[in-house]
């Protein structure tokens, strides 16, 4: 649900770190003989429990491949852990530890929804002065057996790094005889794309490069033989046949400045998050893995050590899908799930993880499977970066909520999952709109409701969806002309509107309200969770939903020509927006 810029710590997060020679290593120990090191990378979980038992199948057969021959295996998470689904939000994502730590993870990131719960229990944000708006997250650090890295958030007041418990920058393992270094970094967007409130007192610091440089100067000194990052911090390939060759990745992401940041020769691999995609390619030298999201997929880089401490050779598999023939397009259900060999054994779901697993399923089971009595004739999709037939529902959900007001407006990042054909499940529901946002009323001129549309069309990022608003926008002498109907009626600039959105958009989420410098008193924040509200008004209703009155390409809210972001200058090629959300 949440990307935008980063508006804070600007000077900081976005200087560029001095090129310099990484600390000189100390002498690598000798060996008897080579040594083979698999690093499992996994990202984006949010939530989805129920393909780690298979998971675990794979990690037995690959333990034990490298157990014969002398090797070892390093598991590590790329963060955005536990929000996203009902049965690891009805724990705020204490389930999801208790899988990894059965697993044996070595190490994870920490994303930007790992301070999405805010205080423990019911609140998303503190409600008092005692409320400790970490306090889901360090309560999950604390169950951990695992430690969560981050290297790059300090104490806005003091400017130190934070010292929360298991939540160090790095950590030296020894593995197979190889002391590896691992190094955790957070998406220098993590203040905008979470709950704001939960990010007060905290900053973006040192500039990650940096971070990850100094950890590595440390690590290395300390005698690791290779130094790992894992990372909610990512980027996006669509080519994952010769790991050489990147002219299929894009070039400007998070992970592409931060990669050409580093000393080079300080770290030997990555693990990535955040974008939703794949990766599994050598980037300045770095292998580099991201494995999409929700457990669908998996990367492995392998990395051969000499018996005198060197790094004779280094191999990166193309991400893996869990179930054999899954897609982003090709979903698998669990139940039809064929993994297939591995490591040349059959893959067994791992019966101390799936215990775990179906003790958190039958806790939400009741909940996920209610019927909430309506029927879709179709699938209704989201999609982040254009106009979706999910996003144009919800909003008009949102204002039959909330009769009182003229406009609904949510953001592309907060539609996660397609709905499908069939009876429409609380669960389903759940999955679409994870987050426990509650209702927001903003009132506003009609000026600004312009400019949100306005900056929306001639940016990327996330596509706005609205709900009682359409708009036209043609590039005209050079400029973005563009006409707003509120009601079926023309926008009146300078009179008063009631906008209902969520709390995340109202508090400061993705920076748009923020730039319309509203006056005192003009946002109120309500207690009903929207998804809920939206639960209650479908059970009322009921009947058939048809998803093509919802969304028509020849007939948009939002009509506009080519794609986003508009620029009505000299004409030159622009990238869609509408890939998986930078979360």
């Amino acid at each position: 649900m949440r990307t935008l810029p980063l508006l804070v710590s600007l000077a900081v997060a976005c200087s560029s770190p001095p090129k310099k020679d990484p600390a000189p290593r100390q002498p690598p120990q000798k060996r008897a003989g080579s040594v083979t090191l698999s690093i499992i990378g996994t990202n984006d979980l949010h939530g989805a429990l129920e393909r780690l038992p298979i998971l675990a199948g794979y990690l037995v057969n690959l333990r034990a491949a490298r157990a014969a021959d002398g090797g070892g295996v390093v598991l590590l998470d790329g963060g955005d852990m536990f929000q996203g689904t009902l049965e690891s939000n009805l724990s705020e994502g204490a389930d999801v530890v208790r899988a990894y730590n059965e697993m044996g993870y070595t190490a994870t990131a920490v994303g930007n929804h790992e301070f999405d719960f805010g205080p423990e229990g019911p609140a998303t944000t503190p409600q008092s002065i005692e409320d400790d708006a970490r306090g889901a997250l360090l309560s999950r650090a604390r169950e951990a057996k695992f430690p969560m890295l981050v290297a790059n958030i300090s104490d806005k007041t003091s400017g130190a790094r934070i010292k929360w418990p298991n939540m160090p920058p790095s950590v030296l393992v020894e593995v197979a005889g190889i002391k590896v270094g691992i190094i955790g970094a957070s998406t220098e967007s993590t203040p905008f794309t979470t709950m704001p409130a939960n990010f007060v007192g905290l900053v973006m610091a040192p500039p990650t490069a940096v971070a990850i440089a100094a950890e590595s100067t440390k690590l290395r000194a300390e005698g690791a033989a290779i130094v790992i990052v894992t990372a909610h911090i990512g980027s996006k390939c669509a080519d994952f046949e010769k790991p050489t060759d990147t002219s299929s990745c894009e070039k400007h992401e998070e992970l592409n400045k931060l990669i050409n940041d580093l000393p080079k020769g300080s770290v030997d691999a990555i693990v990535a998050g955040h974008t939703h995609a794949g990766i599994a390619h050598r980037i300045n030298d770095i292998a580099v893995i991201e494995s999409f999201s929700s457990g669908r997929a998996f990367g492995r880089i392998d990395i051969r050590i000499a018996a005198d401490g060197r790094v004779t050779a280094v191999s990166i598999d193309k991400p893996r899908a869990v179930c054999a023939g899954e897609t982003a397009t090709n979903p698998v259900m669990v139940a039809d799930c064929k993994p297939g060999d591995y490591e040349g054994k059959p893959v067994v779901p791992e019966p101390g993880v799936q215990k775990i697993v179906d003790e958190a399923l039958a806790r939400a089971k009741v909940r996920r499977d209610e019927k909430l009595g309506v029927t879709l004739t179709g699938k209704v999709e989201k999609s982040y970066g254009s106009e979706s037939a999910e996003g144009n529902w919800f909003t008009d959900l949102m204002l039959a909520a909330h009769p009182g007001a003229h406009v609904a407006l949510t953001n592309g990042g907060g539609l996660r999952a397609d709905m499908p054909a069939g009876d429409l499940t609380y669960g389903r529901l759940y999955e679409a709109m994870p987050f426990d946002n509650r209702f927001a009323l903003v009132d506003v001129k009609g000026s600004h409701l312009r400019s949100l549309v306005s900056t929306n069309l001639q940016r990327g990022g996330g596509i706005l969806s609205w709900g009682g608003l359409t708009a036209k926008g043609r590039c005209k002498g050079g400029k973005l002309d563009l006409e707003v109907w509120v009601g079926g009626k023309p926008l009146d600039e300078a009179r008063a509107y009631k906008l209902v959105t969520s709390d995340f958009l109202a508090s400061g989420g993705d920076g748009l309200l923020g730039r319309l410098k509203l006056p005192a008193g003009a946002i109120k924040i309500t207690d009903v969770i929207i998804r809920d509200s939206i639960a209650d008004i479908l059970r009322k209703k009921k009947g058939q939903v048809d998803p093509a009155k919802l969304f028509s390409p020849t007939s948009r809210r939002l009509d506009f020509e080519g794609q986003r972001p508009i620029s009505c200058a000299a004409k030159s090629p622009t990238k869609p927006t509408d890939q998986e959300p930078p979360e």
